[in-house]
């Protein structure tokens, strides 16, 4: 009979990971490094004729749950350069009838059809607090039409009870390198848990996807499904009869379509074991920059999209 020799290392890696699998929990609470606070800037607008809004915060420890602090009495302005155009956003509006929000900054179209602008327009954001000054600048990108929205009756299979399933039908337009943020709405709330993050380069995941000019993969299509469980842990289905689907297709700039890619990779983390493999947690990127390079850097993101939508109710055979 042969006799199988197990290598030393081999054997201290089989028995480092059958500690890890059976171990005892430990609850730790670890002693993070005190940051200072830095400004945090949430300025994702659009041509859409309504409100618009900037939020102004300061950044927080990891471990603090409290909402963030805003930042009251900055000077923020947006400039449309192509149409040489300034928009001031102020915390209080003379004939605001809503209690103000500190940190809250927006602006409010004087007409029915005033919009900060159109496609291809340049932008130019400027926040001034009491020390510093603060610049990001972007342009508006083009959108494409939603054509449909079609619901699907899928019978029980697996851990999948019967279930409705919403799709969305577009086609990107011809020409490389827009990129989008496919936003959902399931009854009028908005899908955003960070595996909700819906984001397309073309009709792709990625700019390697060379998905130019064709109607968005699947897998983009279908990500408007909200996959819930019931206290037991059972998935649901996505929709019913008689529930909404909103979809909306915002453009963003490759900056913010790293941006949200980096947010998700920062968020969507499963915890446990997986978490040993996982990227390292860091602050995101970000297009904000402080005119003094040797001021405090800031977070956030500054873009102007243009916007395209289609609803549709669920209702018993629709499909």
């Amino acid at each position: 009979m042969k006799k199988f020799i197990v290598p030393i290392r081999i054997l201290c890696i089989g028995i480092f990971f059958l500690a890890l699998l059976t171990g005892c929990e430990t609850i730790i609470d670890p002693k993070l490094a005190e940051a200072n606070d830095v400004l945090v800037v949430d300025a994702w607008l659009d041509t859409e004729v309504k409100e618009q809004t900037i939020r102004l915060s300061l950044s927080q420890p990891y471990f603090d749950n409290s909402d963030p602090r805003g930042i009251s009495n900055a000077k923020v302005t947006v400039t449309n350069e192509t149409q040489g155009r300034v928009f001031e956003f102020l915390e209080t509006w003379p004939d605001a009838k809503r209690m103000t929000i500190p940190g809250t900054y927006f602006w409010r179209p004087s007409g029915p059809n005033e919009s900060i602008g159109e496609i291809g327009d340049k932008f130019k954001l400027v926040v001034e607090t009491e020390t510093d000054r603060y610049e990001a600048s972007t342009s508006i990108g083009r959108v494409p039409v939603i054509d449909s929205l079609t619901f699907l009756f899928e019978e029980e299979l697996g851990f999948f009870p019967d279930r409705y399933t919403a799709e969305f039908w577009s086609r990107d337009p011809a020409g490389k390198g827009d990129t989008y943020w496919i936003k959902a709405w399931k009854n009028d709330t908005l899908l955003l848990r960070p595996s909700e993050i819906n984001l397309a380069f073309d009709a792709g995941f990625s700019e390697g996807g060379n998905l130019d000019g064709v109607t968005f993969i699947t897998p983009i299509r279908q990500a408007i499904n909200p996959f819930n469980t019931d206290k037991d842990g059972n998935f649901l289905s996505p929709y019913l009869p008689g529930d909404t689907v909103r979809v909306e297709i915002h453009s963003i700039s490759k900056e913010a379509f790293t941006f949200l890619n980096e947010v998700v990779i920062q968020t969507d983390r499963s915890g446990g074991f997986a978490e040993l493999f996982a990227a390292p947690m860091a602050n995101v990127g970000t297009n904000i920059v402080n005119v003094d390079k040797k001021g405090r850097t800031a977070l956030g993101f500054f873009n102007v999209a243009s916007v395209s939508r289609f609803g549709k109710r669920l209702r018993e055979g629709n499909k």
